[in-house]
């Protein structure tokens, strides 16, 4: 069916992680530019495109209950899923009532002109550009896409394929549009961003030349790994701009389950990379992710597990229980940890992360801290006194 009314409306969702919300993000300017009416998922739109998440099944089964309440809020709209579900098991997608299209990752990032040259929209006549779209201030950008680690555990690197990044020169371009278009801040994005490479130049010669060359008033970056932190890396950070948060993978800290893992460093790695934070940025948040229930994980493991945790003071924790992904080799593994033990350690893990923001928070109360904010075209520096709510 062909929509072509003057008011069409399109839905944007998300599930999963920064590259997908950055993904989202592009997705609702080329629809925007194309003069396309870009509206909140809430609003029953003519148009629902969901970018799905499959990392685990607990993501697997949000993407199914937004798409059939999707079909629910407009049973005449379009249900569109695009993204990493699709290319895992693009059937069983297709054949969910109410999907009437899905696209993998390959087709996603031609959205708007693939819907188009397909019948299913009918780009409004010139002049109609709509301007209702809300970005926010945040801008995610994805700068690099892809993953050559196969930890054993994760199905990533099997729906987004190797290793790709971003030219510099695009991601520089990319930036500056941001900040023309208001945004204060800016989150570099990617599947492995400490991977990042384009002729020669590295995440930190990334950094530099965004910094150098670029009015962004804060600068943020995603997900890294302890291997990634460098003495280089580290000195950028005399720039205020950058924002004092570090979100550093551990997903477990006990060398054995690492192992198994097929994780790229050791705890002692980790600590290290810990340390030389804190060492640099004083202060800082420093956040991660751990998985609980890994195949053969026990009570000792994750108790070593914990306790690395606590050690480290983690701003906050996101817990993930253990979820077997198919085509991956943890999903073969033996040991295989029950449910309601997955749920314990995961309730422990949590109130562990909970006490971490308590304490990260109580560290600034009656403190004078200094806030980068936007006024006008002008950046300034904003003084405020920390109080806990």
């Amino acid at each position: 069916m062909v929509r072509s009314s003057e008011a069409i409306s399109i839905a944007l969702d998300t599930v999963g992680c920064k590259l997908n919300q950055a993904e989202t993000q592009l997705f609702a300017r080329q629809f925007a530019r194309a003069g396309y009416r870009v509206v909140s998922a809430d609003n029953g739109a003519d148009v629902y495109i969901l970018n799905t998440c499959t990392v685990t099944h607990v993501a697997d089964g949000k993407c199914r209950r937004l798409l059939n309440q999707a079909r629910r809020r407009n049973p005449d709209a379009l249900v569109v899923a695009v993204g990493c579900y699709v290319e895992r098991a693009r059937q069983d997608l297709a054949q969910l009532d109410g999907v009437d299209l899905v696209l993998d990752n390959s087709q996603k990032m031609n959205l708007v002109p693939l819907l188009e040259e397909s019948g299913y929209l009918s780009r409004p006549s010139a002049g109609a550009a709509s301007t209702n779209a809300d970005f926010r201030t945040r801008a995610f950008i994805r700068v690099q896409d892809g993953c050559n680690n196969f930890c054993s555990y994760c199905i990533v690197p099997l729906v987004r394929g190797r290793e790709k990044s971003l030219p510099v020169e695009r991601v520089i371009d990319e930036v500056k549009q941001r900040v023309a278009d208001g945004d204060r801040e800016v989150v570099l994005t990617g599947t492995e961003i400490g991977a990042y490479s384009d002729e020669g130049i590295g995440l930190a010669g990334l950094l530099k030349r965004i910094l150098e060359e670029t009015e962004i008033s804060r600068l943020r970056l995603s997900s890294l790994q302890p291997q990634e932190i460098t003495a280089e890396l580290m000195e950028l950070w005399d720039d205020e701009r950058l924002c004092r948060h570090f979100h550093l993978s551990l997903q477990s800290g006990s060398a054995a389950v690492l192992g198994r893992m097929g994780r790229r460093y050791s705890a002692a790695d980790y600590k290290r990379a810990v340390d030389l934070i804190r060492e640099v940025v004083p202060g800082t948040a420093i956040t991660t992710d751990v998985i609980v229930g890994f195949p053969g994980e026990t009570e000792a493991e994750f108790e070593e597990s914990y306790n690395f945790a606590r050690q480290r003071r983690f701003a906050r924790i996101h817990v993930f229980p253990y979820s077997p992904r198919p085509g991956t080799k943890a999903a073969s593994m033996p040991g295989k940890v029950d449910d309601k033990t997955k749920q314990e350690r995961s309730r422990k893990m949590l109130a562990l992360g909970r006490q971490g923001v308590r304490n990260f928070r109580r560290q600034f109360m009656g403190k004078t801290v200094m806030v980068r904010r936007l006024v006008g075209p002008h950046r300034q520096l904003h003084q405020g006194i920390y109080q806990e709510r």
